[in-house]
């Protein structure tokens, strides 16, 4: 059943649930933290409306910059606001931010700590008919590389806009992802939310299994869960908001409790959540994993549901996934 301590969206399961982009709930964030902050400034490479930057540009001009398609200046000029005294969010398609200023971000941002978010828009096959040059399906693995970057991927535009106002608190640089095509609300504004630390939203008094799902993808990990449950196939599942730094306690808690794993994102599965996941539950606490996520593929252009189904990131595929984790665990 879903946790009934997150204060979680009891629509969740319905055919009319509530449904917008994530990228909604950042326009949200950085403007009501540009209300509470006047050190806050954006930066956009020519995509203001797009990466919802545009209520923040109307309501503060003085404090937003528009650079143009230039995505490597705007990283640089960026890190030099965040080592005097701004916090500087920087917004384009993550394909161009920070995949083609990856070593921009590198030298300027993370290697001197400087304070600047980065805003990853059109994340994940989620992108859909813009296909594989605009499906950004790399851009957690090269982020949390990176030495002092954070790296979180709200489930929800509600998650999504308390992530954005979490990270412009902090003087860290930080990585956010956001996705274009409308997803169901799973969270409500009573839900906590902790740069860090995972949440266990769906719970059952004998789990055969643990899912840990990130970003709007938790959707179909708790959809998948209530017909397993239906199946008496009993298991956890649990929002990753925070790929890194990662919940290393609760990840091999779980480990110990349920003894076998599924992942899933909207990510190839090389670099992502599951790799992450795997990295310390090997190091500490191995147990069988199965990763949904692209498996070492680029995807077509499409519908983004059908993407889904055809890269067995869907529902069904996650079912079959728990089943034969399990079994691998006996």
């Amino acid at each position: 059943m879903l946790n009934p301590h997150l204060e979680l969206n009891q629509d969740i399961f319905n055919s009319d649930v509530e449904k917008t982009p994530t990228r909604d709930g950042f326009g949200k964030g950085i403007t009501e933290l540009g209300d509470i902050d006047n050190n806050i400034v954006v930066l956009s490479a020519d995509l203001t409306e797009s990466t919802r930057a545009d209520e923040f540009a109307k309501k503060f001009p003085e404090r937003f910059f528009q650079v143009g398609v230039a995505e490597q200046n705007m990283a640089a000029i960026a890190a030099g606001l965040g080592v005097t005294g701004k916090t500087a969010f920087i917004s384009s398609y993550a394909t161009f931010s920070p995949g083609k200023n990856w070593e921009t971000i590198r030298t300027t941002i993370a290697y001197n700590n400087a304070n600047v978010k980065i805003a990853g828009h059109h994340s994940g096959i989620a992108t859909g008919p813009d296909g594989a040059t605009h499906q950004a399906t790399e851009d957690i693995a090269i982020t949390r590389v990176w030495p002092n970057m954070d790296v979180l991927v709200p489930c929800d535009s509600i998650e999504a806009s308390k992530a954005t106002i979490a990270i412009g608190k902090t003087t860290r640089p930080a990585y956010i992802r956001f996705t274009r095509d409308k997803s169901p609300i799973i969270t409500t504004v009573k839900t906590p939310f902790e740069i860090g630390k995972m949440q266990t939203f769906w719970v059952s008094e004998n789990p055969q299994a643990t899912i840990f799902a990130t970003g709007y993808m938790l959707y179909y990990a708790l959809v998948a869960a209530k017909e397993l449950e239906e199946s008496n196939i009993q298991t956890l599942v649990v929002n990753v908001a925070t790929i890194k730094p990662l919940d290393k306690v609760l990840t091999l808690t779980l480990a110990k409790q349920t003894g076998a794993f599924v992942t899933i994102e909207d990510h190839q599965v090389t670099g992502g959540l599951g790799s992450a996941i795997a990295e310390l539950t090997s190091k500490n606490y191995p147990v069988p994993i199965e990763f949904i996520g692209l498996q070492d593929t680029f995807a077509e252009s499409g519908d983004p549901q059908e993407l889904r189904v055809k890269y067995k990131m869907d529902t069904q595929n996650i079912i079959e996934a728990v089943k034969k984790v399990i079994k691998r665990k006996k």
